[in-house]
C-alpha cells in the first residue's frame, strides 16, 4: 500500500464494511496490510480490539461535528 491512498481523505462513496454508512475510519491491518472501513459508532465498537493489529488509524470522525456555512440574506 501506498502513502497516497493511506492519507487519502475519506469521501461519501467509502463506506463501512460492517454496515455500509459512510466510513469515517480506515483502519491498515499490521499483519496483512489490508485496509477495513469503519463508520464512527463501528470504529468506536471494535477500537480497543482492533487498534493494537493495525500499522495505521485513520480517524475522519471530526468532520461530523463541522457546521455548514450559513447563507446570509
Amino acid at each position: 500500500m501506498t502513502t497516497a491512498v493511506a492519507d487519502r481523505t475519506l469521501t461519501s462513496i467509502d463506506r463501512c464494511d460492517r454496515c455500509g454508512a459512510q466510513a469515517y475510519v480506515r483502519v491498515v491491518l499490521e499483519s496483512s496490510g489490508g485496509e477495513l472501513l469503519f463508520c464512527a459508532h463501528h470504529a468506536r465498537a471494535v477500537e480497543a480490539t482492533l487498534k493494537p493489529l493495525t500499522s495505521a488509524w485513520h480517524d475522519e470522525t471530526d468532520r461530523l461535528r463541522e457546521t455548514a456555512p450559513v447563507p446570509v440574506d
